[in-house]
């Protein structure tokens, strides 16, 4: 959409898995390559469609009754939950003789630029709304390693928030996220834009609360 003196929001906020940057090849792939060094070997196809299903079926990655410094532990937890369910329906977890040595390397995998990559369109439409004056604000159902990731990937520089679910205690399309980000920039809901490639999660959840939303679709 282009902005004009008309629409100029104050604030632009981005999801950022599927909208930033995406995962390269397929987490299958990756979850695959990586259980090979610890001599696992499992169908790439078969893990990212278990990782998929598993995924879908999990609680929302939010902790709103947990203390801040508790947050990382309960991340951790909630993602290899998924890892064991994943490597479970490949039927392949009990080839592993030290699951959690390897869900360590995995986790820490995903916070280095390898596995992902940025769209081409990105890096030029973020640094343009930079030089209009325009704020922006990552909002994303992430945890809080988009606090290393984005760094590595080189796009920190662009965003002066970033605002993850497991840190508010509440996830897209919940409206008290959409709220901690807003308050982040001391912005109201018609002020702002939220871009996601989610409709339930990013178009529907920003729409809710008054943001105008727009669904990426990559």
């Amino acid at each position: 959409m282009k902005i004009t003196p008309e629409n100029r929001p104050q604030v632009i906020f981005l999801d950022a898995v599927g909208t930033l940057f995406g995962v390269k090849g397929s987490v299958g792939e990756i979850y695959g390559n990586l259980a090979r060094s610890f001599g696992v070997t499992a169908d790439p196809q078969v893990l990212d469609r278990a990782f998929f299903q598993s995924f879908r079926q999990a609680t929302p990655m939010a902790f709103p009754e947990v203390e801040p410094e508790e947050v990382p532990y309960c991340e951790y937890v909630w993602w290899e939950a998924i890892a064991i369910q994943t490597f479970q329906q490949a039927r392949v977890f009990d080839h592993f003789t030290d699951f959690p040595a390897f869900f360590a390397a995995l986790y820490q995998h995903f916070t280095t630029a390898e596995p992902w990559f940025v769209y081409p369109d990105i890096v030029k439409t973020l640094a343009t709304w930079k030089q209009q004056g325009i704020e922006l604000g990552v909002l994303s159902n992430f945890d809080s390693r988009l606090h290393q990731v984005l760094p590595v990937l080189g796009l920190a520089e662009f965003f002066t928030s970033v605002t993850v679910s497991t840190e508010v205690g509440a996830a897209k399309p919940d409206a008290q996220i959409f709220h901690a980000a807003l308050a982040k920039h001391h912005c109201q809901p018609h002020q702002a834009w939220h871009i996601g490639d989610s409709q339930r999660e990013d178009y529907e959840g920003a729409k809710a609360v008054g943001l105008k939303a727009i669904l990426l679709k990559r």
